[in-house]
């Protein structure tokens, strides 16, 4: 992306914001786990602020510039990941206690699915849709942002050391949802409420597959969080096997 202000087709001007700091990205323990789990160096958050009114109709417009791209793209493809989860609320605890009560009946176990190492009936749980116990995260749930991130996460990169414990994982979620998802309160009723829109987003030219790498990945991923409210929007990007944006 552009280090200046660009203005697209569709009359939207962005302007990067490079005072607006992730603080969970520069923690030093963070830092240190994203390093074991091999993400340190391929993981990057970015803020952009925005000119003019944001209307859902021009989502599609809107993402085209955000990415900063030109017109030699052939597909552009946006899914909306719901955001509905507070950012002090974490990952339901009922589903915590469960697959903790799943790894003292079952323990760690070691096998291969994909590319991807799964290392314990945890990670089964969070990629085999024919897994006995896959409804444990029911279909609501997986298609939260809060729990792609702890997914991602919880899988890794290419050298992953996985955790023996999900300590790590949580905290690393929360505070990372904490620093991309916008909230405000309202001054009447004291509640707080999600002001963000969330979407997974990949582009396409006349070779195929182009943003946010060229090789398609699971764990490849590229997310925008529109706050309409202050004219924000922040960027999270990941490529697995290295590379930052």
């Amino acid at each position: 992306m552009s280090a200046v202000e660009w203005r697209g087709a569709a009359g939207f001007a962005f302007r990067p914001l490079p005072q607006k700091a992730f603080p969970c990205l520069q923690d030093r323990d963070i830092r240190e786990r994203l390093l074991k789990w091999s993400m340190q160096g391929s993981i990057a958050a970015q803020a952009f602020s925005f000119d003019q009114q944001f209307k859902p109709y021009q989502k599609d417009e809107f993402v085209m510039v955000v990415l900063n791209v030109g017109e030699t793209l052939k597909e552009k493809v946006q899914k909306q990941i719901a955001c509905n989860f507070m950012a002090t609320l974490e990952i339901p605890f009922l589903i915590i206690c469960t697959v903790y009560m799943l790894h003292l009946k079952y323990g760690w176990f070691f096998f291969v699915y994909f590319t991807s190492f799964i290392i314990s009936l945890f990670h089964e749980v969070l990629l085999l849709e024919d897994s006995d116990h896959y409804d444990i995260f029911s279909e609501s749930d997986r298609k939260e942002f809060l729990f792609c991130l702890f997914k991602h996460l919880c899988i890794g990169g290419t050298l992953c050391q996985f955790e023996d414990v999900l300590g790590p994982y949580l905290e690393t979620t929360k505070a990372l949802y904490k620093d991309l998802v916008s909230v405000q309160k309202n001054p009447e009723t004291k509640e707080i409420s999600i002001t963000s829109t969330v979407f997974r987003v990949s582009a396409y030219d006349g070779s195929g597959l182009c943003y946010p790498s060229r090789t398609a990945h699971a764990q490849t991923f590229s997310y925008l969080l529109l706050d309409p409210a202050r004219r924000h929007v922040h960027a999270l990007y990941h490529r697995f096997g290295g590379g930052a944006p």
